[in-house]
């Protein structure tokens, strides 16, 4: 390359990153008037100091006010440019699964769209996962342009900041509430407080105190798992018989099971499609692996294993308990004593609703007894406290959030079932 090449190359080069920094500069000036906090937390950025700008993100398509829609909105793609490991960590991730698995459950059609997708609800959290162009095309059309990228809900925009998605305070925007108290439970923990004791100085820099991020998240990865996963049911069965037939009143009552003949159903296909549950021993026992040998880091081996195996049987002894209250329900279905609503899969309970509904959509879930609420609560929300509670070393939440409470259901619902049959057709 000769010394007239590299001169205009060098002007080229020059001509670009004036007009980059001019348009950057333009930027600037028009959004500390219109939204300050985001220039300043871009400001305060390693984007800054790298001198990535507004345009390299957001396109140069925008430039007056009336325009702003074609601004880009930056998707996990955009981000990938720079943070390609990052990104194929995520894709792999339960995560990534998010937005999927809230538009497969079928109750999520019952809520108000802006429960879903305006941030406020279900999608304030499940807006996690990468989307086809077609699912952003509908988002866009419905208004809520802002629900497009999965990095910024532990990054927040625009600081994307390593050191906040490291802090167990992002896991609290999502991981807390009803059905999953997961920082509840660590933040009141052991662990948690050895955390906070740390960040006051109150314990040694070099002392132990695990975060979500050094049990779900190690070593930076962006790829999350776990061996039980949400639903807390897994194949294959478990060798003892009662154990085994509890599981599969469950997961009829998840619809993932026909109730009547015991065989899989296109739910089963979906769950498979999210990974929402473990299938076969050898994934579960990799996620498995994978918690003993972190657990191991701060504690034996063998007391490791001992924890784990423990809350697997205290499972499966909330099981007995949930199946008994699914059975008590669904013998008042067989019997007409219950009607099927017009939404469910078939004449048994299913505890996918999620006591989801909305003003348009109540004849989909019309009949919805206040006993099957109460099952749903008692699944949903007390025995998720139960097993997570447990695993977490929790015990407040393991007993009287969750096994506790899951007794008191079951009393309800028995004494429920007693009144209704004696009542049935007066």
């Amino acid at each position: 390359m000769n010394k007239l090449t590299y001169a205009l190359l060098g002007s080229a080069a020059t001509v670009l990153l004036f007009s980059g920094n001019a348009m950057a500069d333009s930027c600037i000036d028009c959004h500390t008037k219109i939204s300050p906090g985001q220039v300043q937390d871009w400001k305060v950025s390693k984007h800054s100091q790298e001198d990535v700008s507004c345009v390299d993100c957001h396109g140069d398509k925008h430039s007056t006010a009336e325009d702003y829609k074609n601004a880009r909105l930056p998707d996990e793609h955009v981000c990938a440019e720079c943070h390609q490991e990052q990104f194929d960590s995520f894709a792999d991730g339960k995560h990534n699964f998010g937005w999927t698995t809230l538009n497969a459950i079928p109750a999520t059609h019952l809520a108000p769209d802006e429960l879903i997708e305006g941030g406020r609800g279900c999608g304030g959290c499940h807006n996690m996962g990468i989307k086809s162009d077609a699912q952003k095309k509908e988002q866009r059309e419905k208004g809520y342009r802002y629900q497009n990228n999965s990095c910024d809900e532990c990054h927040t925009r625009h600081s994307f900041s390593k050191k906040e998605a490291q802090n167990p305070r992002a896991c609290q925007q999502c991981h807390m509430g009803y059905d999953h108290p997961q920082w509840e439970m660590w933040s009141s923990s052991k662990h948690g407080e050895r955390w906070f004791a740390k960040q006051n100085g109150d314990l040694p820099k070099d002392a132990a105190a695990p975060t979500c991020q050094v049990c779900h998240l190690p070593d930076g990865t962006h790829h999350n798992e776990t061996a039980w996963g949400f639903l807390g049911v897994r194949l294959p069965l478990p060798d003892d018989k009662q154990a085994a037939a509890d599981r599969v009143t469950i997961l009829k009552a998840l619809g993932v099971l026909d109730p009547e003949t015991g065989k899989p159903t296109p739910i089963l296909d979906a769950v498979k499609a999210v990974r929402m549950a473990k299938l076969d021993q050898e994934s579960w026992q990799k996620e498995r692996d994978k918690m003993l040998k972190i657990c191991s880091q701060c504690h034996s081996a063998k007391y490791a294993k001992e924890q784990l195996d423990a809350g697997d049987s205290v499972m499966m002894k909330a099981d007995r308990l949930m199946a008994e209250a699914i059975n008590t329900v669904a013998a008042l279905y067989k019997d007409g004593i219950i009607k099927k609503p017009a939404g469910y899969p078939a004449n048994f309970p299913f505890l996918l609703t999620f006591m989801h509904t909305n003003g348009e959509n109540w004849d989909k879930v019309k009949g919805l007894s206040y006993i099957d609420q109460v099952l749903v609560q008692m699944y949903m929300k007390h025995r998720m406290r139960a097993y997570q509670g447990f695993f977490h070393v929790n015990p407040d939440y393991a007993y009287w959030y969750g096994w506790n409470e899951m007794t008191k259901d079951l009393g309800e619902i028995q004494e429920l079932a007693r009144s209704m049959r004696a009542t049935h057709g007066q």
